[in-house]
């Protein structure tokens, strides 16, 4: 089940779309019996969040966040993917996208670091990013990172 908290009363999205792509991920990704909140937010929130967790004080595009239940709470809740609009419009232009195909990627890829994928490392971005391809063509989205 997808919860989206849009903070920021962001109109130009359509949530329900959004919500129905974004669960098609999950049952992709096997874990559609899972939680996860989705938050649209404004670039203050955004660079807080990212300064009070990452310890890096400066916007970023999307945070996430897994969930902390103790294992005895037998809830599916992956977390939370805190997405700044403002951060995803502005790439979208420069990178010449669609303002929704970059916005569902980010969701992705913020999903994606809550089912442990990462890509600090060479070979775990070169996996990260094959599925997020994989993941968008099925969706008809382009490959973002040619």
């Amino acid at each position: 089940m997808i919860v989206i908290q849009n903070s920021i009363n962001v109109n130009s999205i359509n949530e329900a779309e959004f919500s129905n792509t974004l669960q098609s991920v999950l049952d992709e990704l096997n874990v559609s019996d899972s939680e996860l909140l989705v938050r649209f937010v404004d670039k203050p929130e955004i660079q807080h969040l990212n300064k009070t967790y990452r310890h890096q004080d400066k916007t970023t595009n999307v945070l996430s966040f897994p969930s902390d239940l103790p294992i005895e709470i037998e809830e599916a809740i992956l977390g939370d993917v805190v997405i700044c609009v403002e951060v995803v419009t502005q790439e979208a232009k420069m990178q010449q996208k669609t303002f929704n195909n970059h916005l569902i990627h980010m969701a992705i890829h913020g999903t994606l670091h809550l089912l442990g994928y990462d890509h600090v490392e060479e070979s775990e971005a070169q996996k990260m990013e094959s599925l997020e391809v994989k993941i968008l063509k099925k969706l008809q989205i382009e490959n973002p990172y040619l």
